[in-house]
């Protein structure tokens, strides 16, 4: 830990056991600067406020704990969303689904997302189409409250019930979107995940508990498409619970990295 007067780039020396660009990130926030700026004052003092806040930050990553949850905050479709470890992080792979909901919406439609966590994907579908209803579930508390926040700070008109899945739905939607808990017990990438919610992560012996619930209660309360994120592995086997279920126009979406990423398809 840093005890006396020191640079930026003393700090970042003192620190060379985190990555890169998490001491940058945390130096840009701390200063209230770019990474840019980080990157060529490298001589600049840091205040001991400064230096007590960056050293409390980078203790917090050693202990596992995620860099957007250090910040209290991730970028996700162009907007800063409040996160904390009631919520899942935002990924840049779920930013596809709000494209495609977005995408194929008509206009004045009913949006459901399902366990919305920081209300990323349903906040993000209503700014970019506020003609659309947008309404978010989720079986958290505390998630809703950090997605209600969310959508008073960036002014998204969002209606929010708790249950899970579509237990808190009394009527039908046009279009349900959902990013649910997709990863296997026991899978080893779970190790990396230990500071997120495991109720918003793991499904089941082979990650598709949740999505075969929602594939099997969606005819009841979505009227025309169904998009649902998964992993990268899981593609056919979502098509395949989608086809079961008298879908129809059914099609797997690739993420930027050419993975399997969005399964979708049509209510008869």
């Amino acid at each position: 830990m840093t005890t006396s007067a020191s640079s930026i780039a003393a700090w970042l020396r003192d620190n060379a056991d985190l990555p890169r660009i998490d001491r940058e990130v945390l130096l840009a926030d701390v200063l209230e600067r770019t990474r840019a700026y980080v990157f060529a004052h490298p001589e600049r003092l840091l205040a001991n406020d400064d230096l007590r806040r960056l050293d409390d930050a980078a203790s917090q990553l050693r202990q596992g704990t995620p860099i957007a949850y250090v910040r209290g905050w991730r970028e996700f479709f162009g907007h800063r969303f409040r996160v904390s470890p009631y919520v899942l992080v935002p990924r840049p792979e779920t930013e596809l689904l709000v494209e495609l909901c977005v995408r194929e919406a008509r206009t004045g439609e009913r949006v459901l997302d399902l366990g919305t966590g920081s209300g990323a994907i349903a906040i993000s579908v209503g700014i970019a189409r506020p003609d659309l209803a947008v309404t978010a579930i989720d079986i958290s508390a505390h998630a809703l409250d950090v997605a209600r926040d969310n959508a008073r700070t960036l002014g998204a008109s969002i209606t929010f019930a708790q249950g899970c899945w579509f237990e808190a739905v009394t009527t039908p939607h046009d279009i349900v979107v959902a990013n649910p808990p997709y990863i296997a017990d026991g899978d080893p990438a779970l190790a990396t995940l230990g500071a997120e919610p495991r109720l918003a992560l793991t499904a089941g012996a082979d990650g598709l508990d949740a999505i075969r619930v929602i594939v099997r209660q969606a005819p009841s309360f979505c009227q025309r498409l169904l998009m649902l994120e998964h992993g990268a592995d899981q593609g056919a086997a979502v098509r395949e619970l989608l086809a079961a279920a008298g879908m129809t126009g059914i099609r797997t979406e690739t993420d930027l990295a050419g993975h399997d990423r969005i399964t979708w398809g049509r209510l008869a």
